[in-house]
């Protein structure tokens, strides 16, 4: 099972990868403050963003959103579905983020964790992410989000 990107064209798809992440991210609703963005997100705006949507499986059972930025490729809205944790798809997804970042001739993965998130967190530092900074919503006046990055190459370093 290859990651494939999904585009404006693969509508049943992208559908689908919307119903996937609004599932997986559900279990923040009262945990994370503020809210998560994933209840200003619909399917339309994954074909739109100035991301690549990536899908695992079909069904898909698991997703991301890379976003180029000057130095680094965001890892967004990674989901895994129900019942597939722990069978490393996480892992392969975020290993062929790797890979385009290599395409894209950028240094880095980065991505952003809720401060409430513990267990998102450890999963993250598993995967060879190190904590770079601490942010804020607008408005708050505590760290609401936590960036990650990881070199790329560095997972394969010995």
């Amino acid at each position: 099972m290859e990651p494939r990107r999904l585009t404006a064209a693969d509508e049943r798809e992208l559908l689908a990868m919307f119903e996937l992440i609004r599932g997986a991210f559900a279990y923040m609703d009262g945990v994370i403050d503020p809210p998560s963005s994933v209840h200003r997100l619909s399917a339309g705006q994954l074909a739109k963003a100035p991301g690549e949507p990536w899908a695992l499986g079909d069904p898909i059972v698991a997703c991301m959103v890379l976003t180029p930025q000057p130095d680094s490729l965001s890892v967004g809205k990674l989901a895994v579905a129900e019942g597939r944790q722990g069978e490393g798809l996480a892992r392969r997804l975020i290993d062929h983020a790797e890979v385009r970042a290599v395409e894209l001739g950028l240094a880095w993965l980065e991505l952003e964790v809720r401060v409430e998130l513990r267990a998102n967190q450890r999963a993250f530092t598993a995967l060879g992410f190190h904590e770079v900074e601490r942010t804020a919503h607008p408005g708050y006046d505590r760290p609401t989000g936590i960036t990650y990055r990881r070199r790329v190459g560095a997972a394969h370093e010995s």
